[in-house]
């Protein structure tokens, strides 16, 4: 048993519970009597798009343009022999959104505009949908959009909480691309958040809102974060009452909606269970939705693997522990940067090997299943029990990197990066420490 291998094949697995091109095409509606648009947003984007455009019969007309992050789009998921889609892919910034992002949203908007109600408007939404379906609320700029999401991004704020604020600065979001239109609506969804609430994923376009403008004002104070002017006051002139809130729950228009969530974080953590338990490992489910700094949650995960192996409790080893869910990581200066690379998938398992301290038989991966941990190139990274040992011998030393929030200058000397590419689907981070 090779532990490294298991682990990056383990991840396949989970990843392979959220291809697109497996799950959409069981999702599709028939052909309405008017037009069928596709419109949406999301790592998933392109290949949710490519899906729908290889299922749709061919004698029926289909259109549409959904957005997806740069290089995520159609040049590496198609075959030089395959014809041109149906479906436009526009690449655009993420996790910080950018103009192309919303000149693309302003696109979607004017379409779902133009149906009429026999017309159906099919919605793919996926992971990174709020930065990429970024059209600002009237009078913000997108470079004021563009300075608060990147002081909620290193705040440490849970993506819920990042979309509420998000959503109440959006023209689009929090339900309004359904009200925007008379077309029935269908959203097919890929979650990438704890509880898959679809208000949260991409934050709600076609999905009803429970949160209000005060709450996006009381989490920007309570992360002490000053956004710009135009940001402050919409947000206030919204808790007054001056603008209209994001659709509610049980407002009229969601009678022609139906948010539909065909991929979560458990279905595929319940596929990697399921590879180890063939393989003679005893998995173990620890939850789809661990969230909390990520190396304090490294530190809980590191107990529980000592406990089992050192006292075969409350499993006997081989054991894999398996979660998800969303961790985050707070930057250590005001400043909201500390010069360090990595994301919270490396940072957890920095942590987690400094806390483990080179214990033998215990192997760990975490990654993000979309293909990139944080801002970097990389989907995660792996560890050892040698980890720390090879790392000092190069002169590395894992705390004061770890200090820095610089998981990814620890692994990637050691050669123990795990480099996917994007892998056009987004269900959040997987984590799994095998105890042999």
């Amino acid at each position: 048993m090779n532990p490294r291998e298991l682990l990056i094949d383990s991840f396949r697995a989970a990843l392979s519970a959220a291809d697109p091109l497996v799950i959409v095409p069981a999702h599709l509606p028939s052909p309405p009597k008017g037009r069928t648009v596709v419109v949406g947003a999301g790592k998933a984007a392109a290949a949710m798009a490519r899906a729908v455009d290889a299922a749709w019969p061919a004698d029926v007309a289909l259109e549409g343009i959904v957005i997806t992050r740069y290089a995520h789009g159609y040049s590496s998921v198609d075959s030089e022999n395959t014809p041109p889609p149906r479906i436009r892919v526009l690449e655009a910034g993420h996790p910080v959104p950018d103009e192309a992002g919303e000149t693309a949203a302003k696109e979607i908007l004017a379409i779902a505009e133009s149906l009429a109600a026999d017309d159906l408007l099919l919605v793919l939404v996926s992971g990174g949908g709020s930065s990429l379906l970024s059209l600002p609320a009237a009078g913000i700029a997108m470079a004021d959009l563009k300075e608060v999401t990147a002081k909620l991004l290193g705040s440490g704020a849970p993506i819920q909480e990042m979309n509420i604020v998000r959503k109440h600065l959006s023209a689009i979001q929090g339900g309004r691309l359904a009200a925007a239109t008379k077309a029935r609506v269908l959203s097919l969804i890929i979650s990438d958040v704890t509880g898959d609430d679809p208000s949260a994923i991409a934050s709600g376009p076609t999905a009803p809102d429970p949160s209000t403008y005060q709450d996006a004002l009381d989490i920007l104070n309570s992360y002490r974060i000053v956004p710009p002017l135009s940001v402050i006051r919409h947000l206030s002139n919204g808790a007054r009452g001056d603008i209209a809130e994001t659709l509610k729950p049980g407002d009229a228009i969601f009678t022609r909606v139906e948010n539909r969530v065909i991929a979560t974080p458990q279905a595929s953590l319940s596929r990697a269970a399921a590879f180890f338990q063939q393989r003679g490992v005893t998995p173990m489910i620890l939850g789809d939705s661990v969230t909390g700094e990520a190396r304090e949650v490294a530190k809980v995960h590191a107990a529980l693997a000592r406990q089992i192996q050192q006292h075969h409790h409350p499993l006997k080893p081989p054991v894999a522990i398996i979660s998800g869910g969303e961790c985050t990581v707070t930057l250590r200066n005001a400043q909201g940067t500390t010069g360090g690379r990595g994301g919270r998938c490396s940072e957890f398992l920095l942590s987690l090997a400094l806390d483990l301290d080179e214990r033998e038989n215990i192997f760990a991966i975490a990654c993000d299943t979309d293909g990139i941990d944080g801002s970097e190139d990389n989907a995660g990274a792996y560890i050892e029990p040698d980890s720390l040992r090879r790392a000092r011998a190069g002169g590395i030393q894992g705390k004061a990197l770890l200090g820095v929030n610089d998981a990814y200058g620890f692994f990637l000397p050691l050669d123990d990066l795990i480099f996917t590419g994007p892998t056009r689907t987004n269900v959040n981070d997987y984590r799994a420490i095998l105890i042999l």
